[in-house]
C-alpha cells in the first residue's frame, strides 16, 4: 500500500491569513500545510481519508483516476469542505462516502442539492454509507476498520486501513478499542502545537500515544503553524517519528 499526504495542516492551513511569524513566512515547502486529506492506494484500490476544504487543489497533484471510496472521520468544514470537488471523479462511476450516520446527516443538509430524486447536470454522484466503530468493511482489497476516537467532547472516528491507523483531531482514545490498533504498521496521528489545546493532542500526547502503541513508524498530521518549523520540530522527535508534510509518500 502506499499512502500519500495530500495535506498535513489544522483547520487554518499554514500559512495562516494574515499572520507573519516565521513558520507562515518560511521558505521551507514542508512548512505550507494544506488541510487534513490522505490517499491510500493499492494496485486496484483509491480510498480517500477525509475531502478536505483544500481538496481541489490537493487533486490536481495526484494521478486522475477512479476514487474507490471516500472515508469521513467528522463533519468539521476542514474535513469535508471538498466534497463538491470530487465532481471530476464521478466520470468514472458514484464515489461512495462511508461517516457514521448522524454525519451523513450534516452531509445530506450541507449538500442538499447532491440528494434530490432529480439531480440536475454536473452535481457530484455520491452515495452515503453508514458505519459505526469496530464494524470493518472492505472497498476493494482494503480492510477498513472505524475506530472511535475523541476530539474533546465530540466522539468522531479514526481509521484502521489493513496495517496503517490514521487518527486525526484526537485528544483522547476510548480503552475499549486499544485492541482494534495492535499490530499495525504505520501510524497517522494528529498533533496540532506543542502547547495544550482542549481538542487536540499536543505533541507531548502525539508521542505518549505513539509510545504506547509501538508501532514501528509514525507521522504526525493536522499541524498549526504553532507547532514550529518543520526542521526543527522533526529533528527533536524520537527516531521512529516524523513530521509529516503535503505531498510525503509512504510505501508500505
Amino acid at each position: 500500500m502506499k499512502v500519500t499526504v495530500l495535506g498535513s495542516g489544522t483547520s487554518t492551513g499554514v500559512p495562516q491569513v494574515g499572520c507573519q511569524c516565521a513558520v507562515c513566512t518560511s521558505t521551507d515547502a514542508r512548512d505550507r500545510r494544506l488541510r487534513c486529506s490522505s490517499l491510500f492506494e493499492t494496485e486496484t484500490t483509491r480510498v480517500l481519508v477525509d475531502c478536505s476544504a483544500d481538496f481541489r487543489e490537493q487533486s490536481l497533484h495526484i494521478p486522475y483516476r477512479k476514487i474507490d471510496g471516500v472515508l469521513v472521520t467528522h463533519e468539521h468544514y476542514d474535513h469535508v469542505g471538498g466534497i463538491d470537488d470530487l465532481r471530476p471523479f464521478c466520470v468514472f462511476g458514484d464515489v461512495n462516502i462511508y461517516g457514521e450516520a448522524i454525519v451523513n446527516q450534516r452531509l445530506r443538509e450541507r449538500l442538499p442539492y447532491c440528494f434530490r430524486e432529480t439531480l440536475y447536470p454536473g452535481v457530484p454522484k455520491i452515495n452515503l454509507n453508514d458505519v459505526e466503530p469496530g464494524q470493518s468493511f472492505w472497498v476493494g482489497d482494503i480492510q477498513i476498520t472505524p475506530l472511535r476516537v475523541m476530539h474533546g467532547k465530540l466522539p468522531i472516528l479514526g481509521y484502521r486501513l489493513n496495517n496503517v491507523v490514521y487518527i486525526t483531531d484526537m485528544t483522547s482514545f476510548p480503552e475499549e478499542g486499544w485492541e482494534l490498533l495492535q499490530g499495525c504498521d504505520l501510524l497517522i496521528e494528529n498533533a496540532l502545537r506543542k502547547e495544550p489545546h482542549p481538542s487536540h493532542q499536543t505533541v507531548a500526547s502525539a508521542i505518549a500515544f505513539a509510545e504506547r502503541l509501538g508501532c514501528p513508524e509514525t507521522y504526525l498530521v493536522h499541524m498549526s503553524h504553532s507547532i514550529g518549523l518543520h526542521a526543527q520540530v522533526d529533528a527533536d522527535l524520537p527516531p521512529y517519528m516524523h513530521l509529516a508534510y503535503d505531498g510525503l509518500t509512504v510505501q508500505l
